[in-house]
């Protein structure tokens, strides 16, 4: 019917039970979904112009400014204070207490009155307590070395060491970025309505991205000169994370499963291409010369982390090799290429997943709207336990372990009483147990289990059974959202926090993860992105390089 969209065709979807393993989360790249990329899109084409209404700063840099940019009829500003930090203080941790920045994504264009609220209280983060207008907040800390050398050959006269720009990647880093209600900012409720913010994490991607063009003024205001476009545009933000970031794709069931779902969607999509035209076959040599050139990049001091980069190195001329004119002018290329892929490493086959659908924009850049959900978890007590274990048997054998076993009830994650972060303690070493956090949901489904056959129906098991109101919940939920539940043993001692870290900054757009531990890492965002000045070129800059 004319005007009626049509569905493009896909192949069948990844199943959950091999998606949803940590191992292969573990592996996540950003793609043209991630939410970085959504926003400079929306940027790009409303052609949004960034100004610089206020800029207080000494000759050293310390002082404030504000940045406007218009945004879906709305103007956002990020209000930017920049001060002289000691360096006994200076710490990625989260028990900081002072940042060499903090920032403020703000709700319109403030005041001089609000100006000077801000830069009195942003310092503070956690200490301080803020208004509704006040949209995210976030703090980040200099990359030192980079940083003072950049400043030091631009008062030179030169440019900074390309090498030095290339191996660190951004000026500064930040250590959080929060939204949704933290310490009296807005709730996301207040404009996640708005045109523009109704993507996940739309206001946080903003805030950061504004932040890395303030790193290149702040460094060009203290050096005195401008930097150079091509080392300007590799340098993003780096950002620091660590366990508080973790819990959130557990507790968020329902969202993780539209993430999931929108870029498997768009997987199956590219895969069931029948045939590729001479520039599609052109972008994808090109992507798979680029990921080479990104590898080559990618050090990190981590010795498991470099050996899986190491192994990806080795097989990506195998996997290159593969991408012949004769096989890309076949039927379905892509679906055979992916196939043959199998014999690669879950880190190659997650790399090529995320360059496969970079060249279809026109294809999967409409599943971005799905990657939101208005729906909430909710508890159907009508079901019968039959119904209920039958639910079981199908999805969660992987949960059914012997957890009296110490390597299955090895950690439990706890509520810092300090900071209100979330926390990794060893079960069998250290005191604290009694605070667990429930996220131990394997082992919550397992108890369950044992005790569908007392009782007929859902609402007469908790009439006797209260305890066991999460599992089932749980159980009804991943029926309808296959992808919402990470399908391994979150207390168990082979369960790597970092995994659950990596997917999510891949879906923000994040790359050059850089592990300190399996519970933090490092990672550099908006590397090769647009600068203020550059919004509307293409969107052409999944796994930047240098030398692009």
């Amino acid at each position: 019917m004319l005007g009626q969209s049509v569905t493009p065709p896909m192949l069948p979807l990844r199943t959950p039970d091999k998606v949803m393993r940590l191992r292969r989360m573990g592996a996540s790249f950003p793609t043209r979904l991630s939410f970085l990329r959504v926003l400079l899109r929306r940027l790009s084409a409303e052609k949004a112009q960034v100004n610089r209404p206020v800029w207080v700063m000494d000759d050293d840099g310390f002082g404030h400014a504000v940045y406007t940019v218009p945004f879906g009829g709305h103007l956002y500003s990020l209000v930017a204070v920049s001060i002289n930090l000691p360096p006994e203080l200076r710490t990625d941790r989260v028990i900081a207490s002072a940042w060499d920045t903090t920032y403020i994504l703000y709700d319109g264009v403030p005041s001089t009155d609000e100006i000077a609220r801000i830069v009195k209280t942003a310092p503070l983060q956690e200490a301080a307590r803020f208004t509704e207008r006040d949209l995210v907040l976030s703090r980040a800390n200099k990359s030192v070395r980079l940083f003072a050398h950049t400043v030091e050959r631009l008062q030179a006269g030169g440019q900074p060491d390309s090498d030095l720009v290339r191996s660190t990647g951004y000026l500064m880093r930040t250590t959080a970025v929060y939204g949704n209600g933290k310490f009296g900012i807005a709730d996301r409720d207040v404009f996640a309505a708005r045109d523009g913010m109704t993507g996940p994490f739309m206001a946080e991607m903003l805030t950061v991205w504004l932040i890395r063009g303030f790193t290149h003024d702040l460094v060009e205001h203290v050096g005195g000169a401008q930097l150079d476009p091509h080392l300007k545009r590799h340098l993003g933000i780096g950002n620091s994370t660590g366990l508080g970031m973790a819990p959130f794709l557990v507790s968020h069931p329902l969202l993780l499963n539209a993430w999931i779902l929108a870029r498997e969607t768009a997987l199956a999509r590219v895969r069931a291409i029948e045939t590729l035209n001479a520039l599609q076959i052109e972008a994808i040599y090109d992507l798979v010369s680029r990921a080479a050139q990104h590898l080559l990049e990618w050090q990190v001091p981590d010795v498991i982390g470099q050996q899986r980069i190491d192994q990806m190195r080795q097989e990506w001329p195998q996997l290159a090799a593969q991408i012949t004119p004769e096989t890309m002018s076949e039927c379905y290329p892509l679906d055979r290429l992916w196939q043959n892929a199998s014999e690669f490493s879950i880190d190659t086959q997650e790399c090529l997943a995320a360059l496969m659908i970079e060249p279809f924009g026109d294809l999967v850049d409409d599943l971005c709207n799905t990657m939101t959900t208005e729906h909430r978890v909710a508890l159907d007590s009508s079901m019968t336990c039959a119904e209920l274990q039958a639910l079981i048997a199908r999805d969660w054998n992987w949960a059914m372990c012997d957890y009296e076993a110490p390597e299955a009830c090895h950690q439990f994650w706890y509520l810092s009483e300090a900071k209100a972060e979330p926390r990794l303690g060893l079960r069998h070493e250290e005191n604290g147990a009694r605070l667990e956090s429930p996220l131990d949901i394997g082992r919550k489904v397992a108890c369950l289990a044992q005790d569908l056959h007392i009782s007929d129906t859902v609402a007469n098991l908790l009439a006797r059974h209260p305890e066991h109101r999460t599992a089932v919940r749980r159980v009804q939920t991943l029926d309808r959202a296959p992808y919402g539940e990470i399908r391994d043993n979150l207390i168990g001692r082979d369960c790597l926090p970092i995994d659950m870290l990596r997917c999510k900054l891949g879906f923000f757009g994040a790359a050059k993860f850089d592990p300190k531990s399996d519970r933090w890492t490092r990672i550099t965002l908006c590397q090769g992105a647009p600068l203020r000045d550059e919004l509307g070129g293409a969107d052409d800059w999944w796994l930047p390089t240098f030398d692009a």
